[in-house]
């Protein structure tokens, strides 16, 4: 059995969907501001996954703390109910594409570009 790159794509929950989105998973905690379920087109919300509230804050999506958030982020999900998440998520991408949504306007420096990392072998 070839073992290929599991096709995780980024984006951010308020763009459209597109026809390769495969899976569309919410990856925020907090539900995005002014979006109704419906015009999200997910198919699911893992908010098990995302950042603590605490690290969230912290991080405040400041560039030069990216590194250092990939870092904590990274840490706590080692967290049991984080750790079933993201293996969840990696199940997921096993045999279809995911794609990892989140508000963030800047998504190559949010906890969905970490996650993506963390989900391709």
């Amino acid at each position: 059995m070839a073992t290929e790159k599991a096709e995780v794509r980024l984006g951010r929950v308020y763009d459209e969907p597109a026809g390769a989105d495969g899976v569309r998973v919410l990856v925020d905690r907090v539900w995005p501001r002014g979006l109704s379920k419906e015009k999200a087109h997910l198919d699911e919300w893992c908010k098990q996954v995302a950042p603590s509230t605490e690290l969230r804050k912290w991080y405040a999506h400041d560039p030069e703390r990216f590194a250092e958030f990939s870092r904590r982020y990274r840490s706590e999900l080692r967290d049991a109910e984080r750790a079933e998440a993201l293996t969840h998520l990696r199940d997921l991408a096993r045999d279809r594409p995911v794609t990892l949504l989140t508000a963030t306007k800047d998504v190559a420096i949010s906890q969905a570009a970490v996650l993506a990392e963390m989900i391709r072998p």
